[in-house]
């Protein structure tokens, strides 16, 4: 029963600390751009992941690695952090926070569309319903309620924020596959990702160090999106007797978002972004319930 109370404890803090992330993505492009934003962010994640692994004397795990399995780590710290959140931050710039962070959230369902040609997988009844319910819901917030004219806000920002969606379910098959350490191969995706966010950014934008409230968000990001949060996570669910009751909560996020946005962004938050989440969300649990 004490274990079980813990893992609610450290899911509840993740899920709250996960929630003011889009609120620290909007206010921190107010001093840097994107790039600039996921490389300070980066480099802020590989110090704090490093030092957990120094804390949890995990360091000597990175020597037993193979070529193969560090080439891995290449290829997954491509797909996340450099391209996921290169594409995320772009819709971000674009969009307000209230419309890509649910649009972002669409990832689950990219999950069971990339199933069908990755795994052969024949898709169910039920997940076309969710699909559809939650496709409802990317026009309603993408349009802004508009139905009928059916001219979305930002198209550009709405493809990306969409597109993250997907690029997040890619990596998240081919991280699950990977049984190595969750910590540790996290370290090296950032610590390889890097290397791309730092090409990008010296090509696309430059490297200087930005004013005060700019590295205060940067570091923000990195140490509660990137690094720390999903530390937390891993402890809720090992305290956990069973991950179906705290992998719930994290359906409280992007409601609980929304709140910050509102009194942190200033974002007057639009009725029609509350039904399209509602609609996005839906499908996602339908899916879920689907897939169990």
């Amino acid at each position: 029963m004490e274990k079980e109370r813990q893992a609610y404890a450290y899911a509840l803090m993740a899920v709250l600390l996960w929630s003011t992330i889009a609120s620290a993505f909007k206010i921190s492009l107010r001093y840097l751009d994107f790039l600039q934003l996921l490389f300070f962010a980066s480099l802020a994640s590989i110090v704090v992941l490093f030092l957990i692994l120094l804390i949890q004397n995990k360091l000597s795990l990175l020597k037993r690695y193979s070529k193969e399995e560090y080439i891995h780590s290449a290829l997954l710290g491509f797909l996340n952090p450099f391209l996921y959140y290169v594409v995320l931050l772009k819709a971000y710039s674009l969009l307000p926070a209230q419309e890509a962070q649910p649009l972002n959230y669409t990832w689950p369902i990219a999950l069971v569309l990339l199933s069908i040609p990755l795994f052969k997988q024949k898709i169910k009844f039920k997940s076309i319903v969710a699909i559809v319910i939650s496709f409802i819901g990317v026009v309603i917030i993408g349009t802004r309620g508009d139905l009928t004219a059916l001219k979305f806000s930002n198209p550009l920002g709405v493809l990306l924020a969409v597109g993250s969606s997907v690029i997040w379910a890619l990596f998240w098959i081919y991280n699950t596959k990977d049984k190595r350490d969750d910590v540790a191969k996290l370290f090296l995706n950032f610590l390889f990702g890097f290397i791309f966010v730092l090409i990008a950014t010296l090509y696309f934008s430059k490297v200087e160090f930005p004013q005060a409230n700019g590295i205060l968000g940067a570091v923000y990001v990195g140490l509660f999106e990137m690094g720390i949060t999903f530390v937390i996570w891993l402890k809720a669910l090992k305290f956990s007797k069973t991950t179906v009751g705290i992998s719930n909560l994290v359906f409280l996020s992007p409601f609980i978002s929304l709140i910050f946005i509102y009194f942190i962004v200033g974002e007057k938050i639009l009725f029609s972004t509350i039904i399209g989440l509602i609609f996005i969300v839906t499908g996602i649990i339908i899916q879920q319930h689907s897939s169990r």
